[in-house]
């Protein structure tokens, strides 16, 4: 029996959804990619667990939220992809110590909706979640953050799964924690988020509330909505701007194929019409090269590249 053999009998006995050849450019806010050998939409965090627990070992695995920071090659992905926003989705407030409250939000949620969450039950510090398009899992993962604030700032505990459907509790000094960098400290198996649990103080919701829709008009203001794109393609180095220096190299509006460098936000790569994964990876190193040529600095991407290499 082969491994596929083996995922479909598997999955034969659980509630979420297999699917074999599942086009990721679906999936992903570029809308490009190839296929994925396997999906699995999971109906809760339960069955996930016991997906996981009955995979063959070495299965590739692949966790993906609402796939906004992310590009998936054209020839896709060898293995499985889950999708955690299909049934993660729990969310909650739970007791806190010290007056704080603990938002509990399992990796599906998004990102937006649980800064509006807070806000409703009156606590503050999650507004700036308002402005990462993404979900739980995927902020976790690149320690997402806007506007001067960042995920693991407001983090108390996280729940993780390793590929036995194993559950672990993991603390912040878990984990090596920076500008867009999230790693476990130990080595070992690989584990996927779950759920966090945020810590947030009492606070005014309305005021919450304004704050929120500031940073929502000030994102639709600066940013190319109207386009499929993945968000900020590069960190911003240290005391810099990375829109500044691409755009200080002439590269606002250049264009590889389907794929142009926003002329709204030099940050950001969009879609222009009929790119390719290609396109987009081709102008991603362009910029780069670009950039380190003419200033000496050295650009890091901000997005994940995942799939067989073209």
């Amino acid at each position: 029996m082969n491994m596929a053999e083996s995922i479909s009998i598997l999955a034969g006995g659980l509630r979420g959804e297999l699917r074999r050849d599942e086009p990721m450019r679906k999936h992903t806010t570029w809308r490009v990619g190839g296929t994925a050998d396997r999906a699995y939409f999971p109906a809760d965090l339960e069955d996930l667990r016991a997906f996981l627990a009955g995979l063959p070992a070495g299965e590739p695995v692949y966790a993906v939220g609402l796939g906004s920071n992310v590009l998936v090659r054209d020839r896709g992905i060898r293995g499985t992809v889950v999708f955690m926003h299909h049934g993660l989705k729990v969310l909650r407030l739970d007791e806190g110590r010290r007056g704080r409250a603990l938002v509990y939000a399992e990796a599906g949620v998004a990102s937006p909706k649980v800064a509006r969450f807070a806000a409703n039950h009156g606590f503050e510090g999650a507004e700036f979640l308002a402005g990462i398009p993404g979900t739980v899992g995927g902020a976790l993962a690149m320690n997402a953050g806007c506007h001067g604030s960042e995920t693991w700032e407001v983090v108390e505990r996280v729940l993780t799964l390793d590929h036995g459907g194993r559950l672990r509790i993991r603390r912040p000094g878990d984990y090596e924690v920076g500008y867009r960098h999230c790693q476990r400290k130990s080595n070992g198996h690989p584990e996927w988020f779950g759920a966090a649990w945020f810590s947030l103080q009492p606070g005014d919701g309305e005021a919450s509330r304004v704050r929120i829709k500031e940073l929502l008009t000030r994102r639709i203001a600066s940013q190319p909505l109207d386009r499929p794109n993945a968000g900020s393609v590069f960190r911003n180095p240290p005391d810099g701007h990375a829109a500044r220096l691409i755009e200080s190299c002439g590269l606002k509006g250049f264009a590889i194929g389907g794929a142009q460098v926003s002329t709204k936000h030099a940050n950001f790569i969009v879609n222009a019409g009929a790119a390719t994964a290609a396109d987009i990876e081709q102008l991603i190193l362009h910029v780069q090269g670009t950039v380190e040529e003419r200033t000496g600095i050295a650009l890091v991407r901000e997005i994940l590249i995942v799939g067989e290499p073209g």
